[in-house]
């Protein structure tokens, strides 16, 4: 991915799950579009996994608490 869309999430009382939900409908309300990607970092997640028909992967270069998403290979 090289461009994408950044949000922040810092709420303790939800879950990674219901975080990238949220962050996956406003993308989708923004850009017409799902998204494939959202990256997040390592420590929220140990291995790739599918959250809504979006491909979550852990990375270790995301800032706590945040989420980029987007495209795969755009």
């Amino acid at each position: 991915m090289n461009s994408g869309m950044l949000w922040l999430d810092t709420d303790k009382k939800r879950s990674l799950e219901e975080k990238v939900r949220r962050a996956a409908a406003y993308y989708e309300e923004k850009y017409g579009q799902r998204p494939e990607l959202c990256l997040v970092r390592k420590g929220a997640l140990a291995e790739e996994k599918l959250i809504a028909a979006v491909s979550v992967r852990p990375v270790t270069n995301m800032v706590a608490h945040h989420f980029l998403l987007g495209m795969e290979g755009v």
